[in-house]
């Protein structure tokens, strides 16, 4: 299996996996496929059964209206579990109730040697979020050790700045939300270059 660096920027790996629907409550087959002119977040996490990872999938399905459905995002999760323990999982532990993800089952490992997550001699996946453009391209990447988790709301907060960037050309800067300045160097780039300063303040850039 080849062991994936940096993806941003590049296509997204191709594969094909078992899974288990919660909405639906039925195994399915997901593919890379399936996401193609979509844009996608794929989020990896560690074992079913463990501590940390199901208060950020109850965070991520928390979210589901405001990603899946204003941000028009669809969202597949992945462990080396199988889809059955996937199931029994979804079916027992308390923040789960409710859900409504797709979760893929890696129990080869090789998605996530593909995607750069795989913990080698462990058979696990770190937590690894990927953000994938309706091209097929990833545009954000997140890897962090088991024993933190991730902010939905800073992911939020990221698609739609990708998101804006891609449909208008401007960039985001730090901490852009909607309604922030953005920099129109997609018209203004030479007026904006070695002054950004000019453009927009500290104040602006860090204001809550």
């Amino acid at each position: 299996m080849e062991q994936s660096g940096v993806l941003v920027l590049k296509p997204m790996p191709e594969f094909k996996l078992e899974a288990y629907n919660a909405e639906t409550g039925k195994y399915v087959e997901v593919s890379s496929e399936d996401y193609k002119g979509k844009w996608t977040v794929i989020c990896f996490y560690p074992a079913d059964f463990t501590f940390v990872c199901p208060t950020e999938i109850a965070a991520m399905n928390a979210s589901l209206d405001e990603i899946k459905g204003r941000l028009g995002c669809e969202v597949l999760a992945i462990s080396t579990d199988t889809k059955y323990s996937h199931k029994r999982f979804a079916e027992t532990e308390p923040l789960l109730e409710g859900l409504k993800l797709t979760i893929g089952a890696d129990t080869t490992g090789e998605v996530s040697a593909k995607f750069g997550v795989l913990i080698e001699g462990a058979g696990l996946a770190l937590r690894g979020r990927f953000l994938i453009n309706p091209d097929g391209v990833v545009m954000a990447q997140e890897v962090q050790a088991p024993p933190v988790g991730r902010s939905v709301k800073e992911f939020i907060r990221q698609i739609e700045a990708h998101q804006h960037a891609h449909k208008t050309g401007e960039v985001c800067p730090a901490g852009w939300r909607p309604g922030k300045k953005t920099l129109p160097v997609n018209t203004e780039v030479e007026q904006l270059t070695g002054r950004v300063g000019d453009y927009i303040t500290l104040e602006e850039i860090m204001e809550q």
